[in-house]
């Protein structure tokens, strides 16, 4: 007699193991095609421009010819003073911004995740509010509230007697750390809150039954078991850092201290968009790319040996 369906022990594996081929790669595929498209064909075309140079001949007249230049724009980029000051720029900057970018955010989730607090999803949605706002639109309101006569801030410090220029020469790189981390430092908080709420509550409960207070349960409990997501949230700030160009770009029409070339993607903007030279910008680029993936490589081996500590 025969059975009136086949038993699944007789299906053939091939037709399953194509099944899931297919389903993988159905859902790979969008991701693949995306990442080729933003990342990899950008970057190709950034090299193959950054090797070769345009001049012009003669008086102009002649309109102009590329040539292959080989690492010319390389050694350019590398020698320009501007960029190297722009780089330096940015190490102070980063000096400044990411220390009070962590440091507030952590500070903020704590506060908010302790047991005293109220009204937590007011001031959830208050902190991340700021990051909400484009940061062009960001940078402006900032230029409003820097400029005298026009601030309630300055009228503030006046009633106080006391005069700050924020695009004074010593001043405006804490102006830019405070602009941008106002916008961003709501955001890298709600992820450290997301990471505190994951904190088994019995690890906490044992805490306070062995006396730990509220600032040693958070600095010797809380912290370490949230250490992965300071040090991916610090890998994050710094390769947003190094790429600085909004604030100093909108601050500079009131501070004379930012040049055109303060920080290298104003460099680069520069190079490509004002003297048209593709080749030296295209340089810049991958060298400032080259620069965040070294970054990356440190701040990802440091959060390493933090955590294993």
């Amino acid at each position: 007699m025969t059975a009136p369906f086949a038993p699944s022990s007789t299906r053939r594996p091939g037709r399953g193991r194509r099944g899931q081929r297919t389903a993988a790669a159905l859902l790979i595929g969008p991701f693949v095609l995306l990442f080729l498209a933003v990342m990899v064909v950008p970057i190709g075309y950034a090299a193959y421009l950054s090797l070769f140079r345009e001049q012009s001949s003669g008086l102009g007249f002649g309109g102009t010819r590329t040539f292959f230049s080989g690492i010319d724009n390389y050694v350019r980029a590398l020698t320009a003073p501007a960029l190297q000051k722009g780089f330096l720029h940015i190490a102070a900057y980063c000096a400044v911004y990411i220390p009070v970018m962590i440091g507030g955010a952590l500070v903020l989730a704590l506060l908010i995740d302790s047991t005293l607090a109220r009204a937590k999803r007011f001031f959830q949605l208050a902190a991340f509010l700021p990051h909400a706002v484009p940061g062009l639109i960001a940078a402006i309101i900032w230029v409003f509230l820097y400029t005298p006569g026009l601030s309630p801030i300055h009228q503030f410090l006046d009633w106080a007697g006391t005069r700050v220029d924020f695009f004074g020469d010593d001043a405006i790189l804490f102006s830019m750390a405070n602009a941008t981390a106002w916008q961003w430092i709501g955001y890298n908080m709600v992820i450290f809150y997301a990471a505190l709420q994951a904190i088994p509550r019995e690890t906490l409960e044992a805490a306070i039954v062995d006396g730990s207070g509220a600032l040693r349960t958070a600095l010797s409990v809380k912290l370490p078991m949230i250490r992965s997501s300071v040090v991916l949230t610090t890998l994050f700030t710094c390769i947003g850092a190094i790429q600085l160009f909004t604030e100093p770009e909108t601050f500079r029409y009131d501070a004379t201290g930012l040049s055109p070339e303060w920080s290298p993607t104003m460099f680069i903007y520069q190079a490509a968009f004002s003297k048209h030279d593709y080749g030296i910008a295209a340089a810049a680029s991958l060298i400032l790319a080259l620069l965040g993936a070294l970054l990356s490589f440190v701040v990802t081996r440091l959060g390493n040996r933090w955590k294993e500590a």
